[in-house]
């Protein structure tokens, strides 16, 4: 997802790394061994006291390997699915779920604490082989600034987009490299359905959409509102990111405004749902289990919203009052079955990048 910890900012989803923390992998080929390696994207953070809590409670250490983007760590699993790098991975949303599962990434384990995931977030139910763990809205984020100095209202739907009074305002990620960018056609597509979107794209394209490869480049390079893009001189005070990144701009900065810098653009929103899996050829399973029931557990779903900048799934966790009041999520997102995602990703993304990008 998106690097909602910031790091960039003060975080971005750009290159692909190799990072460990925890101990090291010494005995991971034994099933019994004490380690459990966790495989993500870039984005993953927990408190280090959660973590040790686990640690502490089940007696395995934690080894953290991160791959890039969600895209990046989904196609680097998928390529070492015979010999995996490591137990469990955490990262696939609803957008990539289709493929991961197509191709065999996951084995079966309904985690404890399954039944107090939100109905609405549940897949997969007769083999169970992810766990929803987190959800997240893919919108529009606007430069309050920059809107308030040019007297402009802030475009509020997918269609104030393609309005004159946008043109040149708006940048996005490419959609077949990035999360958030992918999410965005998909949005348009469940807006416009199968025969339409093209035709939108077509007017953002006109209406002078730039597209770059992932979201630390969009957000924290090209978008004026950002802590980053203030830096960078940056043009672009339209950006496609997430609810929770007006949040984010808050809590990094030092000191804290009383209010957000950026604003949401509720009517462009797409519902963006991660999940996490046992790997199937998991060296060891017991404690990848462990691991997954970890994440549906409250200690950690009440952790995330504040490291990951991403909503709980789970009934009754609680979210975070900066959460209520910078970035809400959003009423009434745009949605799609991961059926229909699984038919026509490939082809959109392919339209798409000859539509866009040509």
């Amino acid at each position: 997802m998106h690097t909602r910890t910031f790091v960039a900012a003060a975080v971005g989803l750009g290159l692909i790394t190799l990072s460990a923390c925890g101990s090291s992998s010494a005995g991971q080929s034994s099933g019994d061994s004490r380690t459990v390696t966790l495989v993500s994207h870039d984005s993953w953070a927990v408190s280090k006291s959660v973590l040790a809590d686990f640690e502490k409670q089940s007696g395995y250490k934690v080894r953290v390997l991160k791959s890039g983007d969600a895209g990046q760590a989904v196609n680097k699993a998928l390529l070492t699915k015979d010999n995996p790098q490591g137990d469990v991975f955490f990262g696939v949303d609803n957008t990539l779920l289709s493929r991961a599962l197509d191709n065999g990434l996951f084995q079966p384990y309904e985690a404890k604490g399954a039944d107090t995931v939100r109905s609405a977030y549940r897949v997969d139910q007769d083999k169970h082989r992810v766990t929803p763990i987190d959800y997240g809205d893919i919108c529009v984020n606007y430069d309050k600034a920059y809107f308030s100095k040019h007297k402009l209202t802030p475009p509020q739907s997918f269609d104030d987009l393609v309005k004159p009074a946008y043109k040149n305002l708006l940048v996005t990620e490419n959609a077949s490299t990035s999360s958030p960018g992918l999410g965005f056609l998909l949005g348009s597509a469940a807006k416009y359905g199968d025969g339409g979107w093209q035709d939108y794209w077509k007017k953002l394209k006109a209406n002078g959409v730039k597209v770059v490869d992932g979201w630390e480049q969009a957000y924290n390079q090209e978008f004026s509102g950002s802590a980053g893009g203030k830096k960078a001189k940056a043009d672009r005070p339209l950006v496609v990111s997430y609810a929770s990144s007006p949040p984010a701009e808050v809590v990094f900065a030092d000191p804290r405004p009383t209010t957000a810098p950026t604003g949401v653009s509720y009517g462009t929103c797409f519902r963006q749902i991660e999940y996490a899996g046992l790997l199937s050829n998991a060296k060891n399973t017991k404690g990848g289990k462990a691991f997954i029931d970890f994440l549906l557990g409250k200690e950690f779903q009440q952790d995330m919203p504040l490291n990951m900048f991403v909503y709980p799934v789970v009934e009754g966790a609680k979210v975070p009052k900066e959460f209520t009041e910078y970035g809400p999520a959003a009423k009434d997102p745009e949605t799609m079955a991961p059926t229909k995602i699984a038919a026509n990703r490939d082809q959109w993304v392919k339209s798409w990048t000859s539509l866009v990008l040509k």
